[in-house]
């Protein structure tokens, strides 16, 4: 009886490249699936282009491996050209800002100070794009103005991240909603920022606020509202607050058990960052 041939595996070419992604990435293999996608972006440039719009998404796999062995000057390169590549086929604001973020987040993502110029520009130009983008575009937008805030305090301009986020409080309340992760980490954001400038009663009244939302959001039991409460607990024994909760009338009744009652009252005022 004459054995039937058995059928060869597909090589990498044939692969889709979340099929590359999984098999090698998911195996820890990035040596072997570099050389994969190298071989993929080849063939794509010879029998395509090397402005086809089919060799984005090769490049954003091979920059993707590139980032996992910290080769980040190759990985920013390889988005930085899919990104010029997709800006030639004229796409939507939306295409163009997404794919300005990708070049901006392995740009900051590096940690490296000569980088920081290549993060700042595609961070702003992702922004520009999605200025006055509304819906799910709206939140989009505010999610990577956050990690530009981010960039900035981490590269020492923590008064102008602050001025951004104070803005953004509003818009956040409309996009996510006043019982929000959003909001309450933006809450905590300025809490910081108050504490960093001496402001200890804006930091306390701003860092309640938000655990009174992760109270709501995950109970009293989760990491997060028991991080933010051990960090409560310490700004209230500063000397600074100590005496001033001292001073402070009695309390009215808790702010989580009225709103466990009446969940939309948040909704019914505008938030003051500054408050």
């Amino acid at each position: 009886m004459q054995k039937k041939p058995k059928k060869s595996s597909p090589t990498p070419l044939c692969l889709p490249i979340t099929t590359i992604q999984m098999l090698y990435q998911g195996q820890k293999k990035s040596k072997a699936a570099l050389a994969h996608y190298q071989e993929a972006l080849d063939y794509m440039e010879t029998s395509k282009g090397e402005k086809s719009l089919e060799c984005v998404p090769v490049l954003r796999g091979l920059a993707g491996v590139e980032q996992a062995l910290k080769r980040h000057d190759a990985a920013i390169s390889h988005f930085l050209q899919a990104h010029l590549i997709l800006l030639s086929s004229e796409p939507s604001e939306e295409e163009a800002a997404l794919s300005a973020h990708r070049v901006a987040h392995a740009a900051f993502a590096s940690g490296r100070p000569e980088h920081q110029d290549v993060a700042e520009q595609y961070f702003q130009e992702s922004l520009a794009s999605l200025k006055d983008a509304e819906g799910t575009r709206r939140a989009k937008f505010l999610s990577i103005q956050d990690e530009y805030c981010h960039f900035l305090q981490v590269t020492g301009e923590e008064e102008r991240a602050t001025s951004i986020l104070r803005k953004s409080l509003e818009a956040k309340v409309g996009v996510f909603g006043d019982l929000s992760p959003e909001v309450a980490d933006t809450y905590r954001l300025l809490s910081g920022a108050d504490l960093v400038q001496g402001n200890h009663s804006g930091a306390h009244k701003k860092l309640n606020k938000c655990l009174q939302i992760q109270t709501l959001l995950y109970g009293t039991q989760d990491k997060r509202t028991l991080a933010t409460q051990q960090a409560l607990d310490v700004l209230s024994k500063t000397p600074q607050m100590a005496v001033k909760l001292r001073q402070a009338p009695k309390a009215r009744p808790a702010f989580c058990t009225g709103l466990a009652q009446h969940p939309t009252v948040l909704g019914k005022a505008r938030p003051h960052a500054a408050d």
